[in-house]
């Protein structure tokens, strides 16, 4: 169910430069019975007209349209912070994913991604989530795990229990509804836990709290490093 309780039609910009694509990426935004999403209006733009069109603050990335995505992203986010991206690239390319998110995408799909899926997507990013692969926040998990934290140590901000069984789970790549559902309590109330650990932790989305949990001081005090590493080496020994 959407998040967005407002009739009005949200404007998303869709960059791409084929005719056939538009047609396509068109059906994102098709009202369908039954499904129960914020009422989006597609507008077909050039680079320059989204970035000085401050009407608009959710774009659609064709990257078959821009296949430089990383670039692409990053001078969108440059000259338009205050706008969220979601990029449709290619499958299973886990590196350019991370790199898109890293960049600054709210979202990445890939190209066999259908028309319902996207629009679950784009649903999530107007909330103010993050839509990406599972595999892809495990990566990330390994990968700052893995790393050398060469940053001060700061202050160990108190998370209460709670909080604690929430980030968690969070670490573990469970979904705002998963998350409900193990813990025993309503979404909602996952949402406010999940933005309560944004402030405490001064990230702005999943992801930046994920990269924030590198940071040791923060991993000791919700006990989860050691058992991500353990999780880490029976993954890689059930892996050889």
């Amino acid at each position: 169910m959407s998040s967005i309780c407002n009739n009005e039609p949200i404007r998303v910009g869709v960059l791409t430069n084929e005719p056939l694509r538009m047609e396509g990426l068109a059906d994102i935004f098709v009202d369908r019975k039954g499904e129960d999403y914020a009422p989006l209006t597609p507008i077909f733009v050039d680079f320059e007209e989204l970035i000085f069109d401050l009407t608009l603050l959710y774009v659609v990335v064709d990257l078959h349209a821009y296949p430089n995505g990383v670039e692409t992203v990053q001078a969108i986010c440059r000259r338009r912070p205050d706008m969220r991206l979601i990029v449709i690239g290619t499958e299973g390319d886990d590196k350019q994913i991370l790199g898109m998110i890293l960049a600054g995408a709210r979202a990445y799909l890939d190209q066999s991604a259908s028309s319902r899926i996207a629009r679950q997507a784009i649903d999530v990013v107007i909330s103010g989530s993050i839509w990406a692969p599972r595999r892809l926040l495990s990566l990330l998990i390994d990968k700052l795990l893995s790393a050398r934290d060469a940053s001060p140590i700061t202050p160990r901000p108190h998370l209460t229990d709670r909080e604690r069984q929430v980030l968690e789970l969070i670490l573990n790549a469970c979904s705002n509804r998963e998350i409900a559902s193990q813990l025993g309590i309503e979404e909602s109330t996952v949402q406010a836990h999940v933005g309560r650990l944004l402030r405490k932790t001064g990230a702005d989305n999943r992801i930046g709290l994920l990269m924030n949990t590198s940071n040791p001081a923060l991993l000791e005090t919700a006990e989860i490093r050691e058992r991500r590493r353990v999780e880490h080496h029976q993954k890689n020994d059930h892996n050889q």
